[in-house]
């Protein structure tokens, strides 16, 4: 038998192991899960865009509290609204429908907080817009704080709160400049003391030029003018798997990774080898996206299958592909003087993202019931 020499490692294991048995016989496992929720093999992350003449998104954004004119397209002059009729199909089974009452009732006296980047808040603002539709007449504040603006609806003693960061990590200046702190998260006390946490991090850390927010990395006492942007978002996503690890009892706190979101500026990931989101109208086809997986998805499922304490990973990337009508583009907020196909429109391929976060609640909570 092997000895056993850190009798503190050993108790921390047997402690997620009896954490892991309650869970599974209340129906309630909260497995690291980097594959894709599944229920009765069923992967609700593998699947095709469907047209439906009678689907209508959720709300109605001109009645929504809080949106960000750049995501809405339809109020910037988007002339077509065929890209809202589109619903998720997955492929061995049907999608949970998004019931926003219901899922004010699971959350009753919870707080959720969202932490990323400009794709977080494109999420975090589309599930403020679906909980707002579900009870229009309800009383809610909206307040800023500290670096996190909360929404609350406090009849329903639900909280959704939103801190933006973009790197996860600290981003700090200093005397020499701006510094990315590979190994560094004093920020994430912020992150305390909520019901679920869903994260983000990757867009700005392949931004170089005047898009570039930091001057230098830094990992431990070494300082680098740059590095391997995958390399250095490994490091960080590390160190961020390595907080939740620390400070996440995940038998009070449920935690997501937010997936990759794509872009879609080159046309041959879809046989359009000269065009871009710019004019686009309709999802591609099938379940098959002609594109590769952006390279920060493997390094996402790397960190995530090494952690100690459970992340279930909302794996958006595939079906977001497909979607390349679902972009702002020239009705963002620049109008005719930018491209934005970074973002999606809102409603939009968000309100799913936040179906699929919604069927996964439903899914574990009710043991796939």
């Amino acid at each position: 038998m092997r000895r056993i020499d850190d009798m503190g490692a050993f108790l921390a294991a047997a402690a997620l192991w009896v954490i892991s048995l309650i869970h599974l016989v209340s129906g309630e496992l909260y497995s690291s899960n980097v594959g894709g929720l599944r229920r009765s093999g069923c992967n609700l992350f593998q699947g095709s865009w469907v047209f439906d003449h009678s689907s209508v998104p959720l709300y109605n954004t001109s009645n929504c509290p809080i949106i960000d004119k750049k995501y809405d397209c339809q109020l910037n002059g988007r002339p077509d609204n065929s890209y809202l009729k589109y619903r998720w199909k997955p492929n061995a089974c049907d999608l949970t429908r998004f019931d926003g009452q219901d899922f004010l009732r699971r959350f009753k006296g919870k707080k959720i907080l969202f932490v990323g980047d400009s794709l977080t808040l494109n999420q975090w603002e589309s599930l403020i817009c679906m909980l707002h539709s579900a009870v229009p007449h309800a009383n809610y504040t909206l307040v800023r704080k500290n670096g996190i603006t909360t929404f609350a609806l406090p009849d329903y003693e639900v909280s959704v709160m939103m801190n933006r960061n973009e790197f996860l990590v600290d981003l700090v200046t200093e005397k020499i400049g701006r510094v990315l702190k590979l190994d560094s998260i004093k920020g994430g006390d912020a992150w305390k003391g909520y019901d679920m946490l869903i994260f983000n991090t990757w867009h700005w850390w392949h931004h170089t030029g005047t898009l570039q927010s930091w001057d230098y990395m830094e990992e431990g006492n070494k300082t680098y003018k740059d590095m391997d942007r995958l390399i250095a978002f490994e490091k960080g996503l590390t160190t961020w798997s390595k907080w939740v690890d620390s400070n996440v009892d995940p038998t009070k706190t449920r935690v997501f990774f937010q997936g990759i979101s794509p872009t879609h500026f080159n046309g041959s990931e879809w046989n359009e080898p000269t065009e871009n989101c710019q004019g686009q109208t309709e999802p591609v086809s099938g379940s098959t996206y002609l594109g590769v997986l952006p390279p920060p998805v493997a390094v996402v499922k790397k960190v995530l299958s090494n952690m100690l304490k459970p992340a279930d990973l909302l794996d958006v990337t595939t079906l977001s592909q497909l979607r390349k009508d679902g972009h702002p583009s020239v009705y963002g907020v620049d109008g005719k003087k930018g491209n934005d196909c970074s973002h999606w429109c809102l409603a939009g391929v968000p309100d799913t993202w936040n179906n699929l976060l919604y069927a996964s609640i439903v899914l574990t909570r009710d043991g796939g019931k």
